[in-house]
């Protein structure tokens, strides 16, 4: 037998690689608990992660569209930074991973019942096949653009053989695994912080900070909130499936901080670029908006950012996947559940680029489960506050036998909490394909995010009123 290796990508406290997760190894792990002596690695780690995965062009896209909503340089600027803090609330749900050892969609049954947690388990898998399908249509169309422009081949081949580049980055990372992940997060931010700092000394220089003619108004402001608030709520089912593997003994602040501060910089520095080219051209197409201003020999490394960006948030994404069909039952190991998000994403990407433009359907749609996964983040939220983050670790595994399977599966205040929230969420909701009846009133604001304001503080006062938080058994060794 050989010797484990030294993990590799880790930091801080290195400990010694098992063979559950190592790099350039399939993971054998997937959603059962990770036993303590398999623990590994520091809350530094999370920086990276988050770093990584958030240096994508997305917060370009919609930094300029919060320009696109009526704001001025500086309003928009506000509305990033704002934003951009949510990372601490993604982060410090992290906790809940580190106690179990098991992914956050596992942990979520505490607050809904098993039952009950099936039904966003199902929409989170659609979320993150959806995103992932839109990242590959992003990257692969920055390639193809690559190919045409400086290879001089073009047509469906080069489109085909972009695609698949693409595809075969992301799969085959995620494919590998936690440690693979991690490792290939870190090292892709370092070259992908270069280049996106490199794009900001481009683009800022001729940024125009007057204020617009007109105030942009409540809808302005709040669909500029919702653009930007999207991304990092879209995380809330993920945060425990990277930290599954830390020693108990990580401390809430330092995860806290290590993963905020990594999202927050990369959001937010992406996010001011995108405000920043919207004052100086149009950004309807924003790759091309954004090539405009570059200098002709930064073109080609431009575009290989925004490949390079498709693929770190896609590899997280999809990754997650491979968990998420777990939990729904799926009854294979985590390494097999991956073929089936990844043939998914490949058809899904497939019928974007060579049949039909649904992308921007696909957009909407997603945009819509706002409606859903805002108050389901508050309830999540709500709930790991009031168990101080303590969970029966055996029971969230075991079903109908378990503490958590509540009334037939479902958990009463949980269940209720999540509606009151998606009633609000829907009522104040404005998008594409749905307009919620209070939005007039409001002056055209849309206030969907605060269902999940409205579902936590309803869970807080259901759960303390009624349902008892059961105290928490240790994990056994």
């Amino acid at each position: 037998m050989t010797e484990p290796r030294t993990a590799t990508g880790t930091a801080g406290t290195r400990g010694t690689a098992v063979a559950g997760d190592e790099v350039f190894r399939v993971e054998k792990h997937g959603i059962d608990p990770i036993p303590d002596e398999e623990r590994h690695g520091s809350a530094k780690d999370l920086f990276w992660l988050w770093f990584g995965s958030n240096l994508t062009f997305t917060y370009v896209i919609n930094g300029a569209l919060a320009v696109a909503f009526g704001l001025s340089f500086w309003q928009a600027t506000a509305v990033v930074v704002v934003s951009g803090l949510s990372f601490f609330a993604i982060s410090a749900a992290g906790l809940s991973g580190i106690r179990t050892g098991t992914a956050t969609l596992v942990i979520s049954r505490a607050a809904f019942g098993v039952r009950g947690n099936f039904p966003a388990g199902v929409l989170n898998w659609v979320v993150s096949i959806g995103y992932t399908i839109v990242n590959t249509v992003v990257g692969t169309l920055a390639l193809e653009v690559f190919f045409t422009e400086f290879g001089r081949h073009g047509g469906d081949a080069a489109r085909a053989l972009a695609l698949l580049i693409t595809l075969a980055l992301t799969f085959v990372v995620a494919m590998w695994g936690h440690a693979t992940v991690q490792f290939a997060e870190r090292w892709m931010a370092y070259v992908l912080a270069v280049g996106f700092a490199a794009l900001l000394v481009f683009v800022l220089p001729g940024t125009d900070t007057a204020a617009p003619s007109a105030a942009p108004g409540a809808s302005g402001w709040s669909l500029a909130f919702v653009v930007m608030l999207a991304g990092p709520f879209s995380y809330l089912p993920m945060p425990a499936d990277y930290t599954r593997y830390l020693p108990r003994t990580t401390s809430l602040r330092s995860i806290t901080w290590s993963g905020a501060l990594g999202g927050f910089l990369s959001s937010v520095a992406l996010g001011i670029a995108g405000v920043a080219a919207a004052t100086q051209t149009d950004m309807t197409d924003a790759v091309a908006g954004t090539e405009a201003l570059l200098p002709g020999w930064f073109q080609p490394l431009f575009l290989a950012l925004v490949l390079g960006g498709s693929v770190t948030n896609s590899i997280i994404t999809l990754y997650s996947s491979s968990l998420n069909l777990q939990v729904l039952g799926i009854p294979w190991n985590r390494a097999k559940a991956i073929v089936i998000s990844a043939a998914v994403t490949a058809l899904g990407s497939l019928g974007a680029l060579f049949l039909t433009d649904f992308t921007e359907s696909l957009l909407s749609f997603l945009s819509l489960l706002i409606i859903v996964f805002a108050p389901w983040g508050g309830v999540f939220l709500a709930d790991m506050l009031l168990r101080r983050c303590r969970y029966d670790t055996e029971a969230l595994h075991t079903g109908r036998e378990g503490a958590y399977w509540y009334r037939a599966g479902y958990r009463p205040a949980g269940m209720t909490a999540l509606l009151a929230g998606m009633v609000f969420a829907a009522l104040t909701c404005d998008s594409e394909l749905w307009t919620g009846p209070l939005v007039a009133p409001l002056g055209g604001a849309d206030l969907t995010l605060l269902g999940a304001v409205v579902s936590g503080l309803v869970h807080w006062a259901l759960a303390r009123r009624g349902t008892a938080v059961r105290p928490a058994r240790p994990l056994r060794p």
